[in-house]
């Protein structure tokens, strides 16, 4: 278990540096560069719709990649997904800028990023299902949990880079080839895990389902007719993480040093420390799930970010450090608090022939409304007087739609005689019904 869920951890890790690159980039550089007739403003907003596009592809990805899934193996997906990534990503890096090419700039840009999502949108369920379905039943949680501290190291990994950079070179180094250096690295982080995912087995339960033949021929299909109510609520249950995660990640990043007017090194400081804070948090988070269940801590995770989310941009608004990172902190423990525990929940919901499918449809779907939208309008809405309350607003209102939709959701940890009964991996309980 320990050798499958770091090989899973590393892949994700891998995956989401490479999108955090692109958010990241967005918010510091791309918009001078690939927008430069437009306004600070609009420019940043345009650089930001080519991340959002990232999004909007990723549940196209989480079709395509959720059919082989669910046909051919989990296995397949892990490899196909990060080399997909890794390439776009790479790609990137050697997109000239609007000076030198006009038009065709922003647009290559544009079929990148889209591009990447399709790679991203198939990874998480391929390593969530990897680690899900060889864990013992009692202790799915904590192993599923793996994959999710990804997100977090891919995050540090980027935003370190970046500050490296933006420490080291000067701002026409960083602006002419900088930025770039990043995007390049990616390659070798992606052969990095493709080298540790090769001697990965696959899933038990996928073995099983080939043996009795009831695998979905249709998955899709299947989950449109049989799961779409399940499908939806999961994507409204998820909107907040992701809506509170890139209002700290990306659009903070951008409001921090155009609007407020702090250096992007210290920035990138008080983002970084609060996201290593939720990645050291996300095993223990699961562990409470094995625990006390999956619902009751992603209905605390999304409480809490109904009521933080005014105080977190009273604390940015600030421009104090210390109180922007405390703003940042408690968001992201509202956070990890639901997202640590979402790669057992999500399979646990959906039965095995379409769990590929379905689980990484609906994961995906929350990140369009989430991660795609909410650095566009929370830019637009922060355009005018401090603090930007209308972005408060915004934040809290997906935070409601979370908690509703938490709320309408079954709880689907074994109970613990089960979970004792359970204890070999793969073995399986069936889904829960909504």
């Amino acid at each position: 278990m320990l050798r499958l869920a770091t090989a899973s951890l590393a892949g994700t890790a891998v995956e989401f540096y490479d999108f955090f690159i692109y958010g990241t980039a967005a918010a510091l550089v791309l918009g001078p560069l690939f927008f430069p007739s437009f306004s600070p403003l609009a420019g940043t907003i345009a650089a930001f719709a080519t991340f959002g596009v990232g999004f909007v592809a990723r549940p196209l990805g989480s079709v395509l990649f959720g059919h082989v899934g669910d046909r051919y193996g989990r296995r397949p997906v892990l490899f196909a997904s990060l080399l997909l990534t890794g390439v776009a990503t790479v790609a990137v890096g050697c997109v000239p800028t609007y000076a030198s090419i006009g038009m065709a700039a922003p647009l290559l840009l544009l079929v990148l990023r889209f591009v990447q999502g399709i790679g991203l949108g198939g990874e998480w369920g391929g390593a969530v299902l990897l680690t899900a379905e060889h864990a013992p039943s009692g202790r799915r949680g904590l192993w599923g949990s793996f994959p999710q501290m990804g997100p977090p190291l891919g995050f540090l990994l980027a935003n370190g880079m970046m500050l490296l950079l933006t420490a080291t070179l000067t701002d026409a180094q960083f602006n002419s080839w900088g930025w770039r250096v990043p995007f390049w690295a990616a390659g070798i982080l992606a052969a990095g895990g493709l080298l540790l995912r090769s001697s990965l087995a696959e899933t038990p339960q996928f073995k099983a389902l080939s043996e009795s033949g009831e695998r979905a021929a249709a998955p899709v299909a299947e989950v449109l007719r049989g799961h779409w109510r399940l499908v939806l609520l999961t994507a409204g249950a998820l909107s907040s993480g992701y809506a509170v995660f890139y209002s700290v990640s990306t659009w903070a990043l951008a409001y921090g040093t155009e609007v407020i007017g702090v250096s992007p090194t210290l920035m990138l400081l008080c983002v970084m420390v609060p996201v290593a804070v939720k990645g050291l948090l996300t095993p223990v988070a699961a562990l409470l799930s094995d625990r006390f269940g999956r619902r009751p801590l992603c209905l605390a995770g999304s409480a809490l970010a109904v009521v933080w989310m005014f105080p977190l941009v009273a604390l940015l608004s600030t421009g104090e450090p210390v109180l922007m990172s405390l703003g940042f902190m408690v968001a992201l423990i509202a956070f990890v608090t639901m997202f640590a525990v979402i790669a057992a929940y999500l399979p646990e919901l959906y039965e095995p022939r379409v769990r590929c499918t379905g689980a990484a449809v609906g994961y995906n779907l929350a990140g369009v409304l989430g991660g795609a939208v909410t650095p566009i309008v929370a830019t637009a809405l922060s355009g005018g007087s401090r603090p930007p309350w209308g972005v408060a607003g915004w934040l809290t209102g997906v935070a409601v739609l979370s908690l509703c939709c938490f709320a309408a959701l079954p709880e689907t940890r074994p109970r613990p005689q089960e979970a004792k009964d359970a204890g070999q991996p793969g073995e399986e309980e069936q889904p829960a019904r909504v």
